[in-house]
């Protein structure tokens, strides 16, 4: 038997830096699929009053004219609430979503949606309002000129005609609070850090334990379908936590996909996932077409009849039609490609799929998991 021959010098140099570089695997981020426990948002709310409405503001006084003179008052100014008018205001409940670490002076967006029944917050401006979590302490103060992604006119014109576009009753104000407290976060307990899976599975926490374990020798290990426990390397100070996240953000692995069919049956959507199956069947679907229509007849007495009144009759038109199936023998298809070209090759519509895929279902030839919407 012939040798083959030996590769050496620089084309040996060249195929092994070849080799090092090229990934085996097409593989998801770590930081792309996971969240480090305790490095989470936080959900802040608070009740404010939104000025410069140009008579579009509250016109029931229960909420606002109350809340116009409160405000009133912390400025020195006593007005009797029944004497106040509310016509350019408007009570408005305003959210955020605060990230973790944020120090005080950072800035975050808000979501201002009205409380009442004001018409549009279109060029208002929110007055200073605070946030509070779920604890009742104010984390973060919100003010200015709102963004309102759409608009009402015509309200009042000649006919009563209205031309509203998209909400005008809620608004965003990018920028618009103040954070006065960073909310505590603790990501490392006893030198070790908890992955968590956005999307929890069984395969992909140990396939995620393997990979983090290839490159830090048995550090992790997966404590349930969306958590995997990381133990920081000895020698590595607690303080050097954020330099060993971000190593370990680097790390890539190959998430479990489980077998899936979603149906839509309100919008006529099918997504189904790479890992389905189909065992050997035979299908065939046929299609029946009722239609029914009504119309009106007049009916009429003779000419130069002495007696009879014309009349108006009611007809009714009923229409079957009955497409002709046949029965189509599929092969067991252990691919997407396969199930996709199978099913088309029987010429029906999206929606006539969504029958055949929970007849499959039923079965016990789709081999997946079937979820309607």
């Amino acid at each position: 038997m012939r040798s083959l021959p030996s590769v050496r010098g620089p084309l040996l140099l060249a195929l092994l830096t070849l080799l090092a570089v090229l990934p085996l695997h097409a593989g998801a981020r770590l930081k792309d699929v996971t969240m480090i426990a305790g490095a989470r948002d936080n959900q802040l709310v608070g009740y404010g009053i939104v000025s410069g409405l140009a008579g579009d503001g509250d016109k029931d006084p229960v909420y606002s004219v109350q809340s116009l003179a409160n405000m009133l008052q912390k400025f020195g100014v006593t007005v009797p609430a029944a004497t106040v008018s509310t016509k350019n205001l408007a009570v408005v409940m305003v959210t955020a979503d605060i990230g973790p670490f944020l120090k005080d002076g950072a800035r975050i967006d808000v979501m201002v949606s009205s409380f009442g029944d004001a018409k549009s917050l279109q060029g208002g401006v929110l007055l200073q309002t605070p946030l509070y979590g779920a604890d009742g302490k104010i984390y973060a103060i919100a003010q200015g000129a709102l963004a309102v992604g759409g608009f009402v006119g015509g309200a009042g014109g000649a006919g009563g005609a209205t031309v509203q576009k998209n909400h005008p009753t809620v608004a965003k104000i990018a920028g618009g609070a103040l954070v006065q407290r960073e909310i505590p976060a603790t990501i490392v307990r006893n030198r070790n850090i908890e992955v968590m899976l956005r999307e929890p599975d069984f395969t992909s926490a140990a396939r995620l334990a393997m990979a983090i374990n290839d490159v830090f020798t048995n550090a992790a290990t997966a404590i349930d379908p969306t958590t995997v426990r990381v133990t920081m390397p000895d020698g590595l100070p607690e303080e050097a936590a954020v330099q060993f996240i971000a190593r370990l953000e680097s790390v890539e692995f190959i998430p479990d996909v489980p077998a899936r069919v979603i149906i839509n049956e309100r919008t006529g959507t099918i997504v189904a996932t790479a890992n389905i199956r189909i065992a050997a069947c035979a299908v065939s679907h046929g299609e029946l077409t009722i239609s029914v229509a009504n119309s009106q007849d007049v009916s009429q007495p003779n000419a130069m009849s002495k007696g009879g009144n014309t009349a108006v009759t009611s007809r009714t038109d009923t229409q079957i039609n009955e497409t002709k199936a046949r029965l189509i023998t599929l092969n067991e298809m252990p691919t997407i490609e396969q199930v996709a070209a199978g099913l088309n090759s029987i010429g029906v519509t999206p929606r006539d799929m969504m029958s055949i895929f929970q007849s499959l279902k039923e079965a016990g030839a789709l081999q997946a998991e079937l979820i309607m919407r």
